[in-house]
């Protein structure tokens, strides 16, 4: 009964008030008779969200360290392994998708994941293999697809097949910047450089400060003239 008084957070949450889900969970009494772990779990859900990852790390470690509700803690690892990925902390992110891979939970995102991060770590190989994996389980997985369309141009291997994969991501996620810039970079990869301005434009009005759209962006112009 006392996990009642966390309904109205949960609510928030789930109807992606983000802010105003953590501002109650942080609002709430140390008094409050919840379960603690079940606060820390919605508290790094929302840190995570929010983008806030050094704050998402405090909450969601204490989920996993509990270890009580097992797919909570599959869940927390995983976004862990994430968070560990983007912030460059590589060996940690390996080390929370190994545990993952260690119980089974092989889902086509944590293969994605894995894929990210060895690609991160220069390994196309392991990188394309896990992406496949991922795209076996799940032929729709747009992390996925994006992904491999983006490795197999940057590595200039099967660009038709790059280039199928990138267009069915942008037709899923039409407002994805990472989808418009692979599928971008793919057409330069084969020389339609009209195409890839096209494209690489339109990622470039989604995220201005992505340092990777604004190099690819450097090199079509360059060819352009």
């Amino acid at each position: 009964m006392a996990n009642n008084i966390l309904n109205e957070g949960v609510r928030l949450y789930t109807s992606k008030s983000y802010t105003d889900a953590l501002a109650f969970f942080l609002a709430l009494p140390a008094d409050n008779g919840a379960d603690r772990i079940e606060i820390s779990y919605y508290l790094g859900l929302c840190y995570a969200k929010l983008q806030k990852y050094d704050d998402a790390l405090l909450y969601l470690e204490q989920v996993v360290t509990n270890g009580t509700h097992l797919e909570r803690v599959l869940q927390c690892r995983f976004l862990l392994a994430i968070i560990y990925a983007i912030s460059g902390r590589k060996r940690l992110a390996d080390f929370e998708l190994n545990k993952l891979l260690e119980t089974g939970y092989m889902t086509p995102s944590v293969y994605a994941a894995i894929a990210f991060v060895a690609w991160e770590q220069q390994d196309t190989e392991k990188c394309m293999a896990y992406y496949e994996k991922s795209l076996e389980i799940n032929s729709e997985n747009l992390t996925s697809m994006n992904g491999l369309g983006y490795v197999l141009a940057c590595e200039d291997k099967d660009l038709t097949r790059a280039l199928s994969l990138c267009k069915k991501a942008v037709n899923i996620a039409p407002d994805s910047a990472a989808c418009l810039d692979s599928l971008g970079w793919v057409y330069y990869k084969l020389g339609l450089i009209s195409d890839a301005k096209k494209y690489l434009e339109q990622a470039e009005q989604l995220d201005r400060e992505n340092e990777i759209i604004l190099e690819h962006i450097q090199l079509v112009n360059k060819v352009a003239g």
